[in-house]
């Protein structure tokens, strides 16, 4: 019989996040994510909630505005500049760049654009204002351990060195 996803069972899945309107691919999960239901939310709560009672092969879709997640774009976020005030190790489409204000407030802005002359950074979530779906498949759900219960998730082992036992610094 098929265990079903509920309160402490150990789940796990794989996802992708789709731009319902063009139909792109914005993100994907292949290897399997695992938590704890019920004690990790590691997925948005409406997610969670519709994983509820699914079982081992199932596949759902959940569209999600992220707009409620994230608020609303905002375009005082995006800043274009010319290339030469830019940092050589910035100027790659893809770079986060960790940037403070001077009330010490820091804020991730992510490279979306780069060309001879300038390079543009954005502030904003790469999901705020789209309208997405979550498709997710279960791989597997099974009791959780207690101690996966305590730790939201998986238990580590750690590596394997050769018998060595490591002790932290």
């Amino acid at each position: 019989m098929n265990e079903c996803i509920k309160d402490n069972k150990f789940v796990e899945l794989t996802y992708r996040v789709l731009d319902q309107k063009t139909g792109n691919l914005l993100m994907k999960v292949d290897f399997p994510l695992g938590y704890v239901h019920g004690t990790n939310p590691v997925l948005e709560p409406r997610v969670m909630a519709e994983l509820e009672g699914k079982v081992v092969g199932d596949r759902i879709s959940v569209p999600i505005d992220c707009t409620d997640l994230y608020g609303a774009r905002d375009e005082s976020l995006v800043v274009t500049d010319r290339i030469e005030n830019v940092p050589e190790e910035y100027r790659e489409v893809g770079t986060h760049i960790v940037m403070e204000n001077d009330k010490g407030e820091t804020r991730s802005f992510l490279v979306t654009r780069l060309d001879n002359q300038t390079l543009t950074i954005d502030g904003n979530h790469p999901l705020c204002g789209r309208q997405v779906l979550f498709e997710l498949e279960v791989l597997s759900v099974r009791e959780a351990t207690d101690e996966e219960v305590l730790a939201g998730g998986a238990i580590s082992q750690g590596p394997d060195i050769g018998g060595l036992t490591a002790k932290p610094i």
